[in-house]
């Protein structure tokens, strides 16, 4: 009997639709939407609370660049 392999879905910076560091694109992918969606909110995120950019910098370290 064969089994069934489900393929991980993993986040990753984006290398199609990046602008500075393509996480955003690259969570746009992994959410599978527009990636200006993710960034009007990542802007309107990091106005009102301040957090956004420390957290784009974390994510730019962090996550992998998606080699496909």
């Amino acid at each position: 009997m064969a089994e069934k392999q489900e393929k991980v879905k993993r986040l990753f910076r984006s290398k199609k639709n990046r602008i500075l560091g393509g996480v955003c694109a690259g969570v746009a992918e992994y959410l599978g939407i527009d990636p200006n969606i993710v960034r009007v909110i990542w802007i309107v995120v990091s106005l009102v609370y301040g957090i956004g950019l420390l957290a784009y910098i974390v994510m730019w370290l962090l996550l992998p660049e998606n080699q496909d």
